[in-house]
C-alpha cells in the first residue's frame, strides 16, 4: 500500500498556488484576464501574453494590484512571437509552472459561405498554436515539475468541442472542430509528457461574460438560458475555481481530462423553442 505522506488537507494548502509560476495566453481580456487574477490572488506568479500591446498594458496596470505579474505583446501563431515569449518567461521567472493554453479566435458564416483563410485561422489559432507553444515550452516547465507536484498544461476547449452549437445561429465550423481536436490533443499530450513530470488537461467552458460572448448575449440570452438545465451563465468564480483545482496540489494526480463546465449544456437537450 503506498504510504500516505502528506494529511494536510487544509483548503489553504491544498488550493494554493504560492511559488508557482505562470503563463497565460490571451490573458488580456475576457476569461483570461479573469484566470490571471484567480492564479495571482492564490500566490503564483503570472505573465500575461496577448497580441495587441496596449490591451497587455490596460491589463497589467489592473493586475499588479493582486500580486507579481508581467505583460508581454505575443502573436502565439508565429514562431519568432512564441520564441521571444518563452525567452521571456525565462529571463523573469526562470521556469514554468502552469501553462494555460487560453488565446483563441472564431469565426461564424453559413456553409456555402465559409472561407478558407477564416477556418485556417481559427485552426492555426485554436490549435496548431497551443500544440506548437506547449511543445516548445517543455523546457521551462520540466524545470518546475517534480514526481510530488508535476508542472501542468491547462488547455481552455470549449463546451462546443463536445457538442454542436445552435445558439448562436450562425455556424462555427472551425471553432467546434478545433476546440474537439483541442480536446483530443490534450489526451495525446498527457499521455506523452507523463513521464516528464507534466500533465496536461482541457477545460470546456460554457458561456461566459467576454467579448467573444457580446453579441450572442445582447441577441439570444434568454435562448442560452433556457439551453442550460441551471438556467445561467457562467460566472468568473467558477472558472476560476477549476483552473485553481488543476493547477494546484489538489489537481496533481488529474491527468488528460476535459472538464466541461458549462451547467450541463453540453449534455442537455435543452428547450431549444427557436428551433425550426
Amino acid at each position: 500500500m503506498t504510504k500516505v505522506v502528506d494529511e494536510n488537507f487544509q483548503i489553504a494548502d491544498l488550493f494554493s498556488l504560492s511559488g508557482k509560476t505562470a503563463l497565460i495566453t490571451g490573458g488580456s481580456s475576457g476569461l483570461g484576464l479573469v484566470m490571471a487574477k484567480g492564479l495571482l490572488q492564490n500566490g503564483a506568479k503570472v505573465v500575461i501574453a496577448s497580441r495587441r500591446q496596449k490591451k497587455c498594458d490596460l491589463a497589467l496596470k489592473e493586475l499588479k494590484a493582486y500580486g507579481e505579474v508581467y505583460a508581454l505583446a505575443t502573436d502565439v501563431t508565429q514562431v519568432d512571437s512564441r520564441e521571444k515569449l518563452l525567452e521571456f518567461i525565462d529571463d523573469k521567472l526562470g521556469s514554468l509552472s502552469i501553462l494555460l493554453n487560453n488565446a483563441g479566435a472564431n469565426w461564424g458564416a453559413p456553409l456555402e459561405d465559409y472561407p478558407d483563410e477564416g477556418f485556417a485561422k481559427v485552426m492555426d489559432t485554436n490549435l496548431n498554436a497551443v500544440f506548437s507553444l506547449s511543445r516548445d515550452a517543455v523546457p521551462l516547465l520540466s524545470k518546475a515539475a517534480s514526481v510530488e507536484d508535476p508542472a501542468r498544461i491547462i488547455n481552455i476547449g470549449s463546451m462546443d468541442g463536445i457538442h454542436v452549437p445552435i445558439v448562436q445561429r450562425v455556424p462555427t465550423f472551425a471553432y467546434s472542430a478545433s476546440k474537439a481536436a483541442l480536446h483530443h490533443l490534450t489526451k495525446a499530450m498527457a499521455v506523452e509528457l507523463a513521464p516528464k513530470q507534466i500533465t496536461v488537461n482541457a477545460v470546456a467552458p460554457g458561456f461566459f461574460e467576454s467579448r467573444m460572448t457580446d453579441y450572442v448575449f445582447e441577441h439570444y440570452l434568454n435562448d442560452i438560458k433556457d439551453d442550460c438545465p441551471l438556467h445561467r451563465v457562467g460566472q468568473p468564480q467558477e472558472i476560476v475555481g477549476i483552473v485553481t483545482y488543476l493547477a494546484s496540489k489538489a489537481g496533481s494526480y488529474t491527468n488528460g481530462a476535459v472538464i466541461p463546465v458549462d451547467g450541463g449544456t453540453s449534455i442537455s437537450k435543452g428547450q431549444r423553442d427557436w428551433m425550426p
